[in-house]
């Protein structure tokens, strides 16, 4: 719950847009300063964009089992081993097209035949609203993942973590000490030009 407060905003904005892309910049920038490395969440959140969508999967997987119930079919293991193993794939790459899983439980219902495709139009209402959670699922995936790989790699300040997480750090202070970390990039960079230039002089 601190995670989400810390994170409220862009929560918010992914929900309100129903795309967890378009807060991916920010949500990297608060995850470092929140504690965890800079490689590791520039490494694992863009992969978990496109390979760690837990919401979808969740969500493609439960939908085609109550649709096949909806209408009276019955899934063998097979089918629904099957079925799961190509929805793992269809869900991929879909995280930044509000809606797509409903697309892609369409087009998986086509290809596998295993209830009419037509039986997806009784999630249509609903689908908005299970799209934000799908949305919030995802995020929080990607974040949570990013936290334990840095963990794993011993790459978390765990301390500042949970400074940030409980609010002893306030917003202004980080937003403080980022305008002072890009100031002192800008002052190395002019001194190497600097340097360069008298090199280049002698």
């Amino acid at each position: 719950m601190q995670f989400v407060k810390y994170t409220r905003s862009e929560v918010m904005l992914a929900i309100g847009t129903g795309s967890s892309e378009v807060v991916m910049p920010r949500m990297m920038d608060k995850l470092t300063k929140a504690g965890c490395d800079r490689a590791v969440v520039g490494l694992v959140v863009p992969t978990g964009y496109s390979f760690n969508l837990d919401g979808a999967s969740i969500y493609l997987s439960l939908a085609t089992v109550f649709l096949a119930q909806a209408v009276g079919i019955d899934l063998t293991l097979g089918q629904e081993i099957t079925i799961l193993l190509v929805l793992m794939l269809s869900s991929k790459g879909m995280a930044g097209v509000p809606g797509s899983a409903f697309l892609a439980l369409s087009a998986t219902a086509a290809a596998l035949n295993a209830f009419p495709v037509a039986a997806v139009a009784l999630l249509l209402g609903a689908d908005r609203f299970m799209d934000t959670m799908r949305v919030f699922t995802n995020l929080m995936g990607n974040c949570v993942a990013a936290f334990v790989v840095a963990k794993w790699e011993g790459l978390l300040d765990q301390k500042r973590m949970r400074a940030v997480l409980s609010g002893e750090i306030s917003a202004e202070e980080l937003e403080r000490e980022e305008q002072a970390s890009i100031s002192s990039v800008k002052l190395n960079k002019m001194e190497q030009g600097k340097g360069m230039v008298s090199t280049d002089m002698l």
